[in-house]
């Protein structure tokens, strides 16, 4: 049974397999994929929506594996052996089906996790507002702790690239939002990559993270992401206005995996290549692996998990859309230009039809909130 080492990872070729690493600070953490000795998940019929094949969808797996312990003996011809067997996979694939390596990784530290830290997760009110007078935390930037995360995650992967071998990523994705922006282009922008895989990135809206009333999942307009990271390309039809975020709006996470599965199509149904990067969120990466059919685990920031994806076409027709109904948040407090409500979001079933997803409305009133049912 042939076996390979990366850092604080091993692959076994004894089956197919899921890779998953965990990234933080200078090294790969213990995280896996456990595997199960079951056969991956019975197919069953996406959730349509907006523009979905009529006669056919795509079903992803993450292909079953297990995780072992650290292992130094891990030489740059063992991942040659693994790069040259997932080749293999597609070489030896029917027309219908294609594998691709995701190295999904979250953005580093922001100032929107520092305020969390600093006014205590039930103290919410301030996720509503733009900031402080100290900091901004809508569309929030890396703090220092998020930028040295960035930085050390550069160094691993160019001593992963040049010890080992590890292949670069062919393609690069990001969410829209500022911090993930800031995150791969100091993790990725200075590494010596082949000239046949540059560090050219795209950025799709779909990648951001769970959409929600707060301000630091608010993206900047288009113009300006373009002044501040000019070498990125936006994707077709990325308007120049955040057309998802609304005040004390949210997504259920159902229907965060029916966006996630849409982007996910997107990038499967236009891109060849087969070793992709997605600098994305925690919510958001757990989402996929919703979609992939993978154990879901939260990722601290400045993380990366691995996953090898097997995606089949399958001929038949999608369901319709469905949705889960979203569950009460916590009590929260808001306070704002000299007006305060304490309630609970009581999260109707009951949600409007927004974008390709449903989303519960809630609006703010000066003396209560108010839920809007249409």
């Amino acid at each position: 049974m042939g076996s390979l080492a990366i850092g604080s990872y091993l692959f076994h070729f004894h089956s197919l397999i899921s890779i998953a690493i965990m990234f933080s600070a200078a090294v790969w953490l213990s995280i896996l994929s456990v595997a199960s000795a079951s056969h991956p998940p019975h197919p069953t019929a996406a959730p349509q929506y907006s523009g979905h094949s009529q006669n056919s969808w795509i079903n992803y797996t993450a292909v079953p594996g297990f995780f072992l312990q650290d292992d130094a003996a891990t030489t740059p011809s063992t991942f040659d052996y693994f790069e040259k067997y997932v080749d293999s996979l597609n070489k030896n694939a029917s027309h219908n089906v294609n594998y691709k390596v995701l190295f999904m990784g979250r953005h580093g530290e922001g100032y929107h996790n520092a305020a969390e830290t600093f006014y205590g997760t039930p103290a919410c009110y301030y996720s509503i507002l733009d900031g402080n007078a100290t900091v901004t935390w809508a569309d929030a930037h890396l703090d220092p702790a998020g930028i040295s995360q960035a930085q050390k995650a550069a160094a691993y992967w160019a001593s992963r690239l040049t010890l080992q071998k590890i292949p670069a990523p062919q393609s690069y994705y990001t969410s829209p939002l500022y911090r993930c922006l800031q995150t791969s282009n100091i993790t990725f922008s200075t590494l010596s990559l082949p000239k046949s895989r540059p560090f050219k990135p795209t950025i799709k809206e779909l990648f951001r993270e769970g959409i929600s009333g707060h301000t630091c999942d608010r993206r900047s307009n288009k113009t300006f992401i373009h002044e501040s990271f000019p070498t990125y390309k936006f994707e077709k039809g990325f308007v120049e206005t955040d057309p998802l975020w609304e005040a004390l709006h949210g997504e259920t996470s159902g229907d965060q995996d029916i966006r996630s599965k849409k982007v996910l199509d997107e990038v499967f149904g236009s891109d060849d290549n087969t070793w992709l990067s997605i600098t994305s969120h925690s919510g958001e990466i757990a989402s996929i692996l919703r979609v992939l059919h993978h154990r879901v685990f939260s990722l601290t920031t400045g993380a990366i998990i691995p996953v090898l994806v097997k995606a089949e076409t399958i001929r038949s027709t999608p369901t319709s859309t469905s949705y889960l109904p979203c569950l009460k948040s916590d009590k929260c407090t808001f306070k704002a230009n000299n007006w305060k409500v304490d309630d609970y979001f009581n999260m109707h079933e009951s949600a409007s039809k927004h974008g390709d997803f449903l989303i519960d409305r809630c609006e703010v009133m000066k003396d209560n909130i108010q839920i809007i049912e249409r």
